[in-house]
């Protein structure tokens, strides 16, 4: 099967409409980002964007899918998780992403929570935790793991998310994954062939077969002013651009590495002046 067919989208959204949008074009998993502790205080100063989405919402969101799984991001380790996963399950939540937790310990307290009545994913948003991606793929009853390139830049010291996908840490755990078969995802997506944006997305592109990823979030700038009736036709052209590059040799991967780090390192360059 092509890796754009087998590309799991997923999308955080607390509006029905969009959500019915994307189910019909194609969108893997659809649901609210409940992530609220501790992350305007960690993102203060980015211009990264902080949900409001809640739990009420849930509901007719999930109301709105058909074919898309219904996906949800709860808090990160707090001593009320159990109960707040309890309340997910109960709306009917298939998928549930823990965000910025640290230790195997963590991890494993959130999967016996969660005690396969959802799969499980893992969001590693540290170097602490995606140093240990080869312990953390070992935890009975966990499905996937997927790397948050904001906060890792951060928890990095680097500029942008985009210095992450060049980075020795991420390469190197993805590497371990991909040796584990384990299935992973990286960051989110722009629009394919997006002239508009600051970094190419077809670079950006090139780096989900070169890391052996098969999954993202639907970023933000995908769906912005994007109407409705165009999301199916954008879908269909990210999925061709990610098997086209699954296609290219190993070679043209590491050059399209390559540009990306000169465009990063450019970048920073200017803005250090």
């Amino acid at each position: 099967m092509n890796l754009g067919d087998r590309f799991r989208l997923t999308l955080f959204t607390n509006r029905p409409a969009l959500a019915l949008a994307a189910d019909r074009a194609g969108v893997d998993r659809i649901g609210p980002d409940l992530e609220r502790l501790g992350k305007l205080e960690r993102q203060r100063g980015m211009s990264t964007w902080i949900s409001d989405h809640t739990e009420a919402e849930l509901p007719a969101v999930f109301a709105a899918l058909g074919r898309s799984l219904r996906f949800v991001r709860c808090n990160p380790p707090h001593a009320s998780l159990a109960e707040e996963i309890d309340r997910l399950i109960g709306f009917g939540a298939q998928i549930i992403m823990l965000p910025h937790f640290h230790s195997v310990d963590e991890a494993v307290h959130f999967v016996g929570a969660v005690d396969g009545r959802a799969r499980t994913v893992l969001l590693v948003e540290t170097a602490s935790a995606a140093s240990r991606v080869g312990q953390l793929c070992r935890i009975e009853g966990l499905d996937e793991i997927h790397f948050g390139l904001n906060d890792l830049s951060l928890d990095l010291g680097v500029k942008n998310h985009f210095a992450v996908l060049c980075s020795t840490l991420l390469e190197d755990a993805c590497a371990t994954l991909a040796a584990e078969g384990f299935p992973f995802a990286v960051g989110g997506i722009g629009r394919a062939l997006d002239a508009s944006l600051p970094i190419p997305s077809e670079l950006v592109y090139a780096q989900y077969p070169r890391l052996g990823a098969t999954g993202a979030l639907v970023s933000r700038v995908f769906f912005k002013d994007l109407p409705e009736e165009q999301f199916a036709g954008e879908v269909t052209r990210a999925r061709e651009r990610l098997t086209h590059w699954s296609r290219q040799s190993a070679g043209r991967l590491r050059e399209a590495r390559e540009e990306l780090d000169a465009l990063v390192v450019a970048g920073a360059n200017r803005a250090g002046r």
